[in-house]
């Protein structure tokens, strides 16, 4: 379906003039502002085959939803349910980097932002980035995908992360999953989250431990960042928050690899592939790990 199929099928635009804007930035999906005589809307137009890359529509229409209810998120304004299109509202803000969040300040607004996400409505599914390798290992085998050297091998070590983690389990909010820099608009008072295509209720850490990942933030912010979302930070939460961070890595190794396969979108998956993995590797391979493994056990929390 194109733009302006979609125009036409919303019939408080079908008369009305409108200009139409396409949007950089899409990694599996179209997006584009319109404009309907002086008023913007955001319009996502799914990709496809983004079920290969275990894309729930409607849960990420539910959860988008119900993230809108906390202020964080844009307002679902239409919604096609036989396209998945969505018509949300436009965020007027600019599009965050890696560089702008990395400024003085930024973890504690993040950390404001994801407070506000997590005590809102639950979410529609959970997530779990173990169970999503494994729907991901399945996909790369029968689709005969290539995956970074050395990935199987690791696979151990993944269990092990997980048996850790799961000894002193918190309770599972509900989570956007997947807060590269571009998943947040600083609307000048708030920064906004947008992209719920992965969202489920999960493991706060994980959000935390993803967003660090991909801010490539230094120790000293993920210890800020820890200390501005739970009040302090010990050992046992900073544990779970970089254990997370290679999960996050381990995930979207195979993410991107499927991408590479399946997408049409003019971008270099493999390299990227390779570079999280890298990044995982090097973290599995820390002379820290098997102290976060045994500190992310402990109950140090009073």
């Amino acid at each position: 379906m194109d733009i302006e199929q979609v125009i036409q099928k919303i019939d408080n635009w079908k008369s009305k003039t409108h200009e139409v804007h396409s949007l950089s930035g899409g990694l599996t999906n179209t997006n584009y502002k319109v404009i309907v005589e002086g008023q913007s809307f955001f319009v996502r137009i799914p990709g496809e085959s983004t079920e290969l890359l275990a894309v729930d529509r409607l849960n990420e229409y539910e959860n988008t939803k119900a993230a809108a209810q906390t202020g964080v998120g844009p307002k679902v304004l239409y919604y096609l349910p036989e396209e998945k299109v969505m018509v949300l509202e436009f965020i007027e803000g600019k599009t965050m980097s890696n560089q702008a969040l990395n400024e003085p300040g930024m973890p504690k607004r993040i950390a404001k932002s994801l407070r506000m996400l997590h005590a809102g409505p639950r979410f529609y599914t959970d997530f779990n980035m173990f169970r999503l390798v494994e729907y991901y290992l399945k996909i790369v085998a029968e689709y005969r995908i290539p995956i970074p050297a050395g990935y199987m091998d690791r696979l151990p070590t993944v269990q092990r992360i997980e048996q850790a983690v799961s000894v002193n389990p918190l309770p599972t909010v509900p989570c956007h999953n997947d807060l590269l820099a571009e998943n947040y608009l600083d609307d000048g008072n708030l920064l906004r989250l947008i992209d719920f295509e992965y969202s489920g209720n999960n493991d706060p850490c994980f959000e935390l431990g993803n967003t660090c990942q991909e801010l490539q933030y230094s120790e000293d912010k993920i210890v800020e960042l820890c200390e501005a979302y739970f009040g302090v930070a010990t050992p046992s939460r900073l544990a779970r928050m970089k254990l997370n961070m290679i999960m996050s890595d381990v995930g979207w190794t195979l993410w991107a690899a499927i991408q590479q396969k399946i997408s049409k979108i003019e971008y270099d998956f493999w390299g990227w592939a390779v570079e999280r993995w890298a990044r995982a590797v090097e973290k599995m391979d820390s002379s820290h790990f098997e102290s976060w493994l045994m500190d992310v056990q402990t109950n140090d929390i009073r």
